[in-house]
C-alpha cells in the first residue's frame, strides 16, 4: 500500500514528532538516539505465528482499519515509518495463502505516548523455531526489563495444547527475568465464534489462563479487529504503563466539575486510545469509549487521503454536545455537556484555557500540580 507524499506529511503532521532512526539501523546503534528524558517501558507482544499480532498492532499502531490488514505483507513497515512510530529492520513480514501476516524474528519499534514515555514494542514472530530460541538461546535478552507481556491466542488455534506450552515458557521466563511485569492475555479473533457461544468460551478460557499464570497475575480480553474490543484492551494496557495517571485523573476531574460537563475523556493523539476519563453523569453504553476512538481514528485516516488535517469536532442534538478537540501535543479531548445553558463557545474558550495546564501537567517529574476549583 502506497501513500501519496501529501498523505504522510499530514499523518506527521497529526500525529507529532518523529524519532527516526537511519534507514537500516538497529535499536542501540550510535543512530538511533532517544531523548534522554525518554521513560521506556517495554513490552512484549507474543503468541504463535497467525494468532492476529502484526493485524492488531497496525490496527493500533499504523492507523490501517481492519479490512486492510489483509493485506499487510512487508508494507506494515513502510507504514510505521510514515507516522512517530520507528521501527528497525531486523526483520520482515509476509503474507501467507490464507491471509494470515507472519512475522519473522523480532521486530522492535518505538511508540511515543504523552511527552516522555516511550513505549517499546518487541513484536516477537511466532514460528516454532522463534519460539524455542527465545526460551533459550535469546532469553534473557527477550525477558529482561519486561514491563508489560502481551500474549495473544487465537481462539480457533487447532494446536491449544501446544499455544499454552509456550505460555508458560513465557511464565516462567518472566518470573525468572522480569518478576514485577504485568501480564496481559488477548484472546483473539472471537469473530469467528458463534455469538451465543463468545461469553462462555471466553470464561473457560480465562480461568485456565489465570489458573496456568500463578503465581503471577494475569488480564484476560478478548479481542475481534472487527470491534471495538480491541481498542478497549489495548487502553486497558496503556493505561497500565502512565506513570502519572492518578495525578491526570484528579485534574481531569477537577476540570470536568469546574465546566460542568457530563463527561471529559482524554485520548492519547497518535492511536487515539482513551487513556483517562471522569463522568458526573451515569452513561449507559460502557462500549463507548472504544467505539469514539474507532469511529475518530478513521475519520482522521479519510482526511488524511484527502490531504485535510482533523482538528476538531462537534456534535450536537436535542439531549447533548460532544467537543473533540486538539488539547496537549499528545492528547485529544471530548468534553460532553447537556446543559442547554452552557453556549459552545464557553466550552471551547474553557478547553483552549485548560490547554497549557495539561502541557505542564505531562512534563511534571517533581512537585505535583493540580488544577484547582475556584
Amino acid at each position: 500500500m502506497e501513500e501519496s507524499g501529501s498523505e504522510k506529511k499530514m499523518e506527521k503532521e497529526n500525529l507529532g514528532t518523529r524519532m527516526d532512526p537511519p534507514i537500516g539501523e538497529p535499536e542501540g546503534s550510535l543512530g538511533w538516539v532517544l531523548p534522554n528524558t525518554a521513560m521506556k517501558k517495554k513490552v512484549l507482544l507474543m503468541g504463535k505465528s497467525g494468532s492476529g499480532k502484526t493485524s492488531m498492532r497496525s490496527i493500533i499502531f499504523a492507523n490501517y482499519i481492519a479490512r486492510d490488514t489483509r493485506r499487510l505483507g512487508a508494507t506494515i513497515l513502510d507504514r510505521l515509518h510514515s507516522l512517530q512510530i520507528n521501527s528497525s529492520l531486523s526483520t520482515y513480514s509476509l503474507v501467507d495463502s490464507v491471509g494470515n501476516t507472519k512475522t519473522f524474528d523480532v521486530e522492535h519499534s518505538h511508540v511515543r505516548f504523552l511527552g516522555n514515555l516511550v513505549l517499546n514494542l518487541w513484536d516477537c514472530g511466532g514460528q516454532d523455531t522463534f519460539m524455542e530460541n527465545y526460551f533459550t538461546s535469546q532469553r534473557d535478552n527477550i525477558f529482561r526489563n519486561v514491563e508489560v507481556l502481551i500474549y495473544v491466542f487465537d481462539v480457533e488455534s487447532r494446536e491449544l495444547e501446544k499455544d499454552m506450552h509456550y505460555y508458560q515458557s513465557c511464565l516462567e521466563a518472566i518470573l525468572q527475568n522480569s518478576p514485577d511485569a504485568k501480564i496481559f492475555c488477548l484472546v483473539h479473533k472471537m469473530d469467528l465464534v458463534q455469538e451465543d457461544q463468545r461469553d462462555l468460551i471466553f470464561k473457560e478460557r480465562e480461568e485456565d489462563l489465570r489458573r496456568l499464570s500463578r503465581p503471577l497475575e494475569c488480564s484476560c480480553f478478548r479481542t475481534s479487529i472487527w470491534d471495538e474490543t480491541l481498542y478497549k484492551a489495548w487502553s486497558s494496557i496503556v493505561y497500565q504503563l502512565i506513570p502519572n495517571v492518578q495525578q491526570l485523573e484528579m485534574n481531569l476531574r477537577n476540570f470536568a466539575e469546574i465546566i460542568e460537563a457530563d463527561e471529559v475523556l482524554l485520548f492519547e493523539r497518535a492511536t487515539f486510545l482513551v487513556i483517562s476519563h471522569y463522568q458526573c453523569k451515569e452513561q449507559h453504553d460502557v462500549h463507548r469509549f472504544e467505539k469514539i476512538s474507532n469511529i475518530i481514528k478513521q475519520f482522521k485516516l479519510s482526511c488524511s487521503k484527502l490531504a485535510a488535517s482533523f482538528q476538531s469536532m462537534e456534535v450536537r442534538n436535542s439531549n447533548f454536545a460532544a467537543f473533540i478537540d486538539i488539547f496537549t501535543s499528545n492528547t485529544y479531548v471530548m468534553v460532553v455537556m447537556s446543559d442547554p445553558s452552557i453556549p459552545s463557545a464557553a466550552t471551547l474558550i474553557n478547553i483552549r484555557n485548560a490547554r497549557k495546564h495539561f502541557e505542564k501537567l505531562e512534563g511534571v517529574d517533581g512537585p505535583k500540580q493540580c488544577l484547582l476549583m475556584r
